[in-house]
């Protein structure tokens, strides 16, 4: 309950990293450099004349999806209460009114916004100045979430703390009488775990295909692959977290992708860019460590995840032919590493099996997007349309897959490296099941977004990789 002089007392709130677990700054940043990424640089002009400017330029150049932004729920869930009680709640934020005014007019509770205007950065004292003129020297309470809010709060009378920083709630307790503190965000390891996407890794486990169809088995080549697996492993992670930002308008309005940590606010997109650097450089340190074909084999890995993330994502089958490419350069790249001759044999089954799940992760997409009822995939050049092609050319380059292996074995390749080759035959009905069980998941809309994701919690794909796994074994 909310006494009569709580009523009385207006509550002034903080927008970024506080009502919303994102900032605008950076979200604006952000969509200004994936629209133009040259004008980082232009930031960095406008940044020498304040950052009130800076913020106002930006906000003049884009536009935020503000009714997608992650609100702290629980925390919104206190004010609309506030609200309701007849309690006079006033948005204070850093932002341009260009993007604060959307969020505000998304809740529409708030008495008034005060905001950055372009010439004045309204942060700290210069927040606390612009509260003072409004209250007239009459008590306030706060709820921010950062040490710039310090000064503010050693001047109201309540605090309220939400999603604080390192020593935040420390603080506001020394200067205030904290009565609230709101925390919906997991543990940050937790977090990064997640957005490192370690699950991810086993596709690195390809880099290892070249070391078992070479039988080339030896301590250092096994050393070798295992430092190349985590050399690949930091710089997909690296990748998958610029993926992750590049796509966050998209990802919002997603029913599983919004949980991602950037999407739903639990990582900051500052943080997540320091740590995204760090990845990217220690993988690559890594693998100079290797040797420099290896290094440059990472590189061009590097490339085409670049290339695709930023440009050809967008484009109707080229975006699943660089999927499969992708994953086809982590086989070369363990070839690379261990210094074998990698079989064509090898090269054109990976290309047909690899193009198969990259239509597999677009048609799951298609099925999702028809139980929601829109036209296609947002960020994504298919309509619903597309779907019974998808399934056709899917399909299609599974089975080509097939094919491959059915004529690898019968070759005279094999005899040279297996005991029993017939044997090998048995792979070809298991691989067409698996296939088979993929496409028929996808289309009753039981696939998730990503195929490898799947078949590591399917029951029915372990018993066709251990099967697999014990007929190769016997063969040799």
């Amino acid at each position: 309950m909310t006494s009569d002089t709580d009523r009385s007392v207006p509550l002034f709130v903080d927008l970024d990293g506080t009502l919303i677990k994102t900032d605008l700054l950076a979200e604006s940043a952000l969509a200004l450099v994936k629209q133009a990424p040259w004008m980082i640089f232009v930031m960095g002009i406008w940044l020498l004349r304040g950052k009130a400017h800076l913020k106002a330029r930006i906000a003049e150049r884009v536009s935020l999806e503000s009714d997608t932004l992650p609100l702290q729920n629980e925390f919104v869930a206190y004010l609309r209460a506030q609200h309701a009680s007849g309690r006079a709640i006033h948005l204070a934020t850093a932002s341009d009114a260009c993007l604060a005014q959307p969020v505000a007019d998304r809740l529409g509770i708030f008495q008034s916004v005060l905001c950055s205007d372009g010439k004045s950065n309204l942060r700290s004292e210069v927040k606390l100045a612009a509260i003072l003129k409004i209250t007239d020297g009459s008590p306030f309470d706060y709820a921010g979430n950062a040490r710039t809010d310090f000064p503010i709060w050693a001047s109201a009378r309540q605090a309220i703390v939400v999603n604080p920083g390192s020593s935040v709630a420390h603080g506001a307790r020394q200067r205030a009488e904290v009565t609230q503190v709101f925390d919906d965000r997991p543990p940050l390891w937790r977090i990064w775990l997640k957005q490192m996407r370690l699950h991810q890794w086993m596709k690195n486990l390809l880099i290892g295909v070249p070391l078992l169809t070479s039988h080339a088995f030896n301590t250092n080549n096994l050393m070798a692959v295992a430092l190349a697996f985590i050399a690949f492993g930091l710089v997909a992670s690296a990748t998958y977290m610029l993926n992750d930002l590049l796509d966050l308008a998209s990802d919002r309005r997603h029913p599983r992708k919004c949980r991602r940590p950037f999407a739903a606010g639990n990582l900051g997109i500052v943080p997540g860019c320091i740590g995204m650097a760090l990845l990217l450089l220690g993988g690559l340190l890594l693998a100079a460590s290797l040797s420099l074909w290896f290094l440059l084999a990472l590189l061009s890995y590097l490339a085409l995840t670049l290339s695709y993330s930023l440009y050809f994502k967008t484009y109707v089958l080229i975006d699943v032919l660089l999927l499969a490419l992708l994953y086809t350069v982590r086989i070369i790249a363990g070839a690379i590493v261990i210094n074998v001759d990698i079989s064509s044999w090898l090269l054109a089954f990976s290309m047909f099996t690899f193009l198969s799940l990259a239509l597999v992760k677009r048609g799951a997409e298609l099925v999702t997007m028809e139980k929601l009822e829109r036209e296609g995939a947002k960020g994504r050049d298919y309509q619903l349309s597309d779907a019974q092609a998808i399934s056709s050319m899917g399909i299609s380059a599974g089975y080509l897959a097939v094919l491959v292996l059915a004529l690898y074995v019968d070759s005279p390749a094999v005899s040279g490296h297996y005991s029993h080759p017939r044997l090998l035959w048995l792979l070809c009905p298991l691989m067409l099941y698996w296939t088979s069980r993929l496409w028929i998941k996808t289309s009753r809309g039981e696939m998730h977004d990503d195929p490898l994701v799947f078949s590591l919690r399917d029951r029915g794909s372990w018993i066709v990789f251990v099967a697999m796994a014990i007929v190769t074994l016997i063969a040799i």
